[in-house]
Formats: C-alpha cells, structure tokens, sequence
C-alpha cells in the first residue's frame, strides 16, 4: 500500500516518494483495467494516465482496494494516516513545524485537517508530508 510503497521513505527523495506511490497506483490500474480504475476513482481514464499524483488519497485507494493483495478502500485510508499520525508521534513532530518542513504552502492547521481527513489532499502532497516525518524519525 502507499505508506510502505518504499521500505525507507526518509532515505529516498521526496519525489523519489512520489514514483513510488505512482508505481503502486500504476501496478494496480494495469491489473484491473484503466477503464475499472477510472469507475472507481470517479475520474476519466485521461486523468489516470496524466496526473496520478493529482489524485486525492480517497481516490488512490478506491484504486488499490480493486486489488486481490489490498484491503477495501477504507481501510487503506486510514492505514496511511495512522502510520503518518504514528510517525508525527514518534518524531515529536507538530504540525506546524511538519509545515514548515514542507513546500506546500499549507499552514499547521491545514496540514492537520489533511492528515485527519477533514479536507482532501492530493498524494503530491500526502508524499511531501509523508517524506517530512519519515526524514524526521531517520535522524
């Protein structure tokens, strides 16, 4: 799944993170069928092949979930923000300093509300969020 998409997320550059979710999301349209992936994500099949990172991490998993290996969507989703929730936890890492950390433009707050769900974020940014706390707890 996403959070694991490359054993040392810190090690490896953020956009390094980036190709990686892309591989995942790639391997699993090429499974099941761009056309069952677009139906799933809610977007055109242009949208897959032109901007996977654009997706929202809902969307991602409704994706992955059509896979035999994944869990359904939902629990993907929250996968993925337990292990950032965990990883800010064992950082000693706030959301305002992840922020700062990050080149997103987003305040604290609006970092939190993305990490919680509370507002949609794209995996472009879930990978620099994602890439800011795993370099944090690889110091």
């Amino acid at each position: 799944m996403l959070y694991d998409a490359v054993e040392q997320p810190g090690a490896v550059s953020a956009d390094e993170l980036r190709a990686a979710y892309e591989d995942e999301l790639r391997a699993a349209v090429e499974t099941v069928g761009a056309d069952a992936a677009a139906a799933a994500a809610d977007v055109s099949e242009q949208a897959l092949s032109n901007g996977m990172l654009e997706l929202t991490l809902e969307q991602a998993a409704e994706i992955l979930a059509l896979t035999d290996e994944n869990p359904d969507a939902d629990a993907i989703v929250w996968e993925f923000r337990d292990h950032l929730l965990m990883g800010m936890t064992t950082g000693i890492l706030d959301v305002d300093s992840l922020a700062s950390a990050v080149d997103l433009d987003l305040s604290g707050q609006e970092v939190q509300q993305a990490i919680e769900g509370r507002t949609s974020v794209t995996l472009n940014e879930l990978a620099a969020i994602h890439h800011a706390i795993a370099v944090r707890n690889e110091r």
